[in-house]
């Protein structure tokens, strides 16, 4: 397994990787500045390497090792734990590019409501990007990364959201905690997927 560090560098090195990864699942290199100062309750450092299209922010945490954990920080006051390392970070992102959704409308992180959300949000992205599976494809090729099924990555991801706290627990300069990634919804309170 290639470290964190070698991965990153590997993906900045290859201007066509970069872009690819970009429209496949908004791993955006250039936006890797959160905007606000964040930092950890436990104390431990954080470093945002690549963001999204909303305006989150994906840091790799802890002091610099091989691998070191992966958090997402939301635009809108969320974050957590999304991987244990950002292989496998990448595998969930392109695996699953509406892994934010599937967070969002997972009824507080059930993994059986987490999958329907998934199978709808596939259905929309396959509707909507007749080429995204042709991309994913190149892009796992490209890393060399692993491939899982979605319920594998749903799984995955819950897990790592779960490992949050209380070390990954992050927090702005006033003291004011970020909420959970896990969200209260329903698939069923989207109108477009009843």
């Amino acid at each position: 397994m290639r470290s964190d560090d070698d991965l990153l560098n590997f993906i900045r090195q290859d201007r066509g990787l970069t872009e690819l990864l970009s429209r496949v699942c908004e791993f955006d290199l250039t936006r890797g500045d959160h905007g606000e100062p964040v930092r950890f309750s436990s104390g431990l450092s954080l470093e945002g390497i690549a963001g999204d299209f909303t305006g989150g922010t994906i840091f790799l945490c802890g002091d610099h090792g091989p691998t070191r954990p992966v958090l997402y920080a939301g635009s809108e006051g969320q974050a957590g734990v999304v991987g244990r390392n950002l292989a496998e970070v990448l595998e969930v992102l392109v695996g699953l590019p509406s892994w934010w959704d599937c967070l969002k409308f997972s009824g507080g992180g059930d993994l059986a409501v987490m999958q329907v959300a998934a199978e709808h949000l596939e259905r929309d992205e396959h509707r909507d990007e007749p080429g995204l599976r042709s991309r994913r494809a190149q892009a796992v090729s490209a890393l060399s990364l692993e491939t899982a099924p979605v319920p594998e990555l749903l799984a995955r991801l819950r897990d790592a959201v779960l490992s949050t706290e209380p070390d990954y627990v992050l927090i702005v300069e006033t003291g004011e905690e970020y909420e959970s990634l896990f969200g209260p919804w329903l698939p069923s309170r989207n109108p477009m997927w009843r």
